[in-house]
């Protein structure tokens, strides 16, 4: 194989400053073959387009944010030029920036304890590889089967990958059949110090899922759309690691967690950093309720959400 011509390619746009026409007649190639070769150094990894999250953690609405709800920081990219709807090319852009903030936020020596679902693996994907020097990454909860691979052992994998660090995952199924076989597959020496592990975490990175119909708790088959329903009716605003809370962050106890293996709501709180990733239209509830919970220092958001989460405290 020869990569040649996309690594010449890209030096010149990236490194040497040349516009795609000045790189077409210094190859002598066409400018559609330019954009291929640029596109293709980027699908394979070659190059990576960094901008300083300093730039949106400077956002106004970063600073109102971090006032209004008592975050140490936060960070918020653009809406403008994204889909319609807010969807696909906005949780793209928050996940992208999250996953350039992340290393920025980690210090040698952390246990960093890892949530699942779809915005939290597409952050897994988009981090850069930085090792972090003696970084631990941990599973926070049980697995369970996953639409599109986003399983809690694949989103702490991938993290623990692209960080060069140390991975412990949590061995065992998210929820079983009854509470005693819970109980009995905790208490195994193994699966014991994997549970004792993911209560030493000191940092978190995490999503507030959303309690309506097509949530991720109802997708994986957690909860059924029927028993979220009426969860909500109690009062449930957001999910964490699994767990219902409501409005104010506080638990909705939901008979499935006697069956499950992972972190508890009392876990989740008073870490040293905890960055919540809120993304796509509908998460400004559920963020709120988590950061009201105490279960967020750090947020990753878009301008809506941001706006969003402004005028629910107002």
């Amino acid at each position: 194989r020869d990569d040649t011509p996309f690594v010449e390619a890209a030096w010149l746009y990236y490194h040497d400053g040349l516009n795609q026409s000045e790189i077409a007649e210094h190859m002598r190639i066409s400018r559609a073959s330019v954009v291929n070769y640029l596109n293709e150094a980027r699908a394979r990894g070659w190059v990576r387009v960094h901008l300083d999250s300093e730039v949106f953690r400077g956002h106004r609405l970063a600073a109102e944010l971090c006032a209004a709800f008592g975050l140490s920081e936060a960070l918020v990219v653009p809406d403008e030029g994204a889909d319609p709807d807010g969807s696909s090319t906005s949780i793209a852009r928050v996940t992208r920036a999250a996953a350039d903030w992340l290393p920025l936020l980690l210090e040698p020596g952390d246990r960093l304890g890892v949530s699942w679902g779809a915005t939290v693996y597409q952050m897994a994907q988009q981090l850069p590889n930085i090792p972090v020097p003696d970084l631990t990454v941990i599973q926070l909860l049980g697995s369970r089967p996953a639409a599109l691979g986003f399983a809690a052992e694949a989103c702490t994998s991938m993290m623990a990958q692209r960080l060069g660090g140390q991975c412990i995952n949590l061995h065992v199924p998210l929820i079983l059949s009854s509470k005693a076989l819970r109980d009995a597959l905790s208490n195994e020496p193994v699966v014991h110090a994997q549970l004792q592990a993911l209560a030493r975490c000191n940092k978190t990175v995490l999503a507030c899922g959303t309690c309506d119909a097509d949530a991720h708790v109802v997708r994986s088959g957690i909860l059924s759309a029927d028993s979220i329903a009426a969860y909500r009716a109690k009062g449930a605003a957001g999910v964490i690691c699994g767990r219902l809370i409501d409005a104010e962050g506080q638990p909705v106890p939901a008979d499935v967690e006697e069956r499950m293996i992972g972190v508890s709501l009392d876990q989740m709180r008073g870490k040293d950093m905890a960055l919540l990733v809120a993304a796509g239209p509908g998460r400004a509830a559920s963020a709120l309720a988590a950061i009201k919970g105490g279960f967020a220092t750090h947020l990753a958001t878009s301008t809506k959400v941001a706006e969003e989460l402004l005028k629910m405290q107002t």
